[in-house]
């Protein structure tokens, strides 16, 4: 078969199946939010060469914790994760633009990295669809509201669609040669003017957010969405392969459909907090 049919293919499935758990409950959103985290996981561990047991044990536990047993309204339930996660994509980007040659890293930090760039992010995903409900400042339970993950979704792919025709069409001045050859200034800041634009038309549809902050979301997603893809891109090149798995015929593995979202959701979480908190 045609590979460009495969790949459509299997992009296809891969947003219905998104989708249609997402939409369709709580529990079937959590499951497969799960299962792409451990899929995650094992691509990771293939990446920076770690055996694949403990790193699953750790996942599920984490998991397990903080979906299911913390409150999502506490400190230790919302900023610990967003923080912990936050402070490792801070480091990663900070060994993403050294220009010293990489060094051999240890075990501790290896197990860091698949806590802070892997696990907490798909936590993070799922308890982005969690609303919390007040009255007079008690606590009185929750939602399951999944549309601002979707919304996210949206404006990632809305911002990879335009990047890609915008670069293609136009894109002379390279973003970063050194990890991306292909990825170009002018698909960035293309990609950039489309996904805040999707962003203004979810809030138009969607008004759990206003408009200013779906477009902010969108700035924060578009930014830290491709640095996270460029992050990944140099984990690739330290393995020496190409795509991070197999799973997905023609797009590679969850990392690799995943990396834009799973970078930035830590910071947009953390955005979410803050204007929870000041409003």
């Amino acid at each position: 078969m045609n590979e460009s049919i495969v790949r459509a293919l299997s992009g296809i499935v891969y947003i219905a199946l998104l989708l249609g758990a997402t939409l369709y409950s709580p529990i079937s959103f959590m499951a497969l939010f799960g299962i792409f985290m451990l899929i995650a996981i094992t691509e990771f561990c293939r990446l920076v060469d770690l055996k694949y047991i403990v790193p699953i044990i750790i996942g599920t536990a984490f998991f397990g914790l903080f979906v299911f047993i913390i409150p999502n309204n506490s400190f230790s339930g919302n900023l610990m994760p967003s923080l912990g996660s936050v402070l490792i994509s801070i480091l990663l980007l900070e060994d993403l633009f050294s220009t010293r040659p990489s060094a051999q890293k240890n075990e501790i930090v290896k197990y860091a990295q698949l806590i802070g760039y892997v696990i907490l992010p798909f936590i993070l995903i799922i308890k982005l669809s969690i609303f919390s409900l007040h009255n007079s400042g008690h606590h009185i339970g929750e939602i399951y509201a999944p549309i601002i993950v979707i919304g996210s979704f949206i404006i990632i792919w809305t911002n990879d669609t335009f990047a890609y025709i915008v670069g293609k069409a136009i894109g002379k001045h390279k973003l970063f040669e050194r990890i991306s050859p292909k990825k170009t200034i002018e698909g960035f800041l293309g990609g950039m003017v489309f996904a805040i634009a999707a962003g203004y038309i979810l809030s138009i549809y969607f008004d759990v957010l206003s408009p200013i902050h779906w477009m902010a979301s969108a700035v924060i997603l578009v930014i830290f969405g491709t640095l996270g893809d460029l992050v990944e891109s140099k984990f690739k090149r330290a393995a020496g392969v190409k795509d991070s798995g197999n799973i997905m015929p023609g797009h590679g593995g969850i990392l690799d459909r995943l990396d834009s979202i799973i970078f930035a959701i830590p910071f947009l979480f953390l955005y979410y907090q803050i204007i929870h908190y000041v409003s």
